[in-house]
């Protein structure tokens, strides 16, 4: 079970990102396909994917993981590598331009 400083130190993503025009249904199956192997790679803590609400087409992917080398083993997998170009081509611009890494903002003590 992780404790408050286990999840300090975990690496969390953000992707946001639109399908291109026609293609939102096509993103949506494609996104709902594939949280459900993110979610058992090793080292994934949380994995969730959300529509964002009057945008349609418009994608929201959060994402953290217990280590860095746990993010990298899940983006270096076979099956990432094989998702990704058919991702790529629903959405607009690169899958690279839409990942944030956030870093926690907690008191000291």
């Amino acid at each position: 079970m992780f404790n408050r400083e286990n999840i300090t130190n975990t690496t969390v993503v953000l992707w946001e990102g639109r399908a291109k025009p026609g293609r939102e249904e096509d993103l949506r199956n494609f996104i709902r396909s594939a949280v459900t192997a993110s979610r058992n790679d090793t080292g994934c803590v949380d994995y969730e994917a959300h529509e964002v609400e009057g945008q349609v087409g418009t994608f929201i992917i959060y994402e953290r993981w217990t280590s860095k080398e746990a993010l990298d083993a899940h983006l270096n997998a076979a099956r990432m590598r094989e998702l990704a170009p058919q991702f790529s081509e629903m959405i607009e611009g690169s899958i690279e331009t839409g990942i944030r890494f956030l870093s926690p903002l907690r008191p000291s003590n």
